[in-house]
């Protein structure tokens, strides 16, 4: 199991002990966002560039990678406030939700995990994506805060379904025994300020999905 914690990744040994797998500390003195493993062990985990929460003007984010053995470098830069990511079942490609830049980026995954001919994958019109997930039909569907939905598009952006919800979506996966459960994480958003009054608003909604997941996470 990993897991972050301010600027280290921390990951669980087989007794429940959580010891520090990796120290990114060097690689930005800000928190850092999303994580996902792929099939070889290698970590990818990005940062939004500058402190939302406390209403910093935007920068560009960064997405660092994590070996099995802890060792970190950045592999890519100059991305537009990076959120979700999800790996190809094959190794091969690292989609990432650019939520600032209404699209998602792909990149081919070298051997030694470095990150190379980055591309857009699908540009997204209005919709600003947050948590990914990648199906076995090669769809990705991706959360939308603001617009309160969950979407599912096809690389070049032909949206496949859109499911509407009354709250912000945060995240999606495609999880149960046989993958085919689209699970959502919702809430309202009321801006970073409201992030800690206290109000209960939160919602895991599953729907059924017509494609089992693939790949990582």
């Amino acid at each position: 199991m990993v897991v972050m914690s301010g600027r280290r990744i921390l990951r669980r040994e087989p007794d429940g002990a959580l010891v520090v797998h990796a120290d990114l500390s060097s690689l930005s003195e800000l928190g850092w966002n999303e994580i996902v493993v792929d099939g070889r062990g290698n970590a990818y985990v990005n940062t939004a560039g500058f402190d939302l929460m406390a209403g910093a003007d935007f920068a560009p984010g960064t997405i660092a990678l994590v070996t099995p053995d802890g060792s970190a470098r950045q592999v890519a830069g100059n991305v537009a406030f990076p959120n979700g990511m999800a790996v190809t079942p094959d190794n091969s490609t690292l989609i990432v939700a650019e939520s600032y830049g209404r699209k998602l980026t792909a990149f081919d995954i070298a051997a030694n995990g470095g990150l190379s001919n980055r591309r857009v994958w699908a540009t997204l019109g209005d919709g600003v994506p947050d948590g990914i997930c990648i199906d076995a039909e090669n769809a990705v569907w991706y959360a939308d805060v603001p617009n309160q939905r969950c979407v599912r598009v096809r690389e070049g952006g032909e949206v496949l379904a859109t499911i509407n919800l009354d709250r912000g979506c945060f995240a999606c996966m495609l999880g149960g025994a046989d993958r085919r459960t689209l699970l959502l994480v919702t809430t309202e958003w009321r801006g970073p300020a409201g992030m800690t009054d206290g109000r209960r608003t939160s919602q895991v909604l599953t729907v059924p999905a017509p494609a089992p997941g693939a790949g990582w996470p």
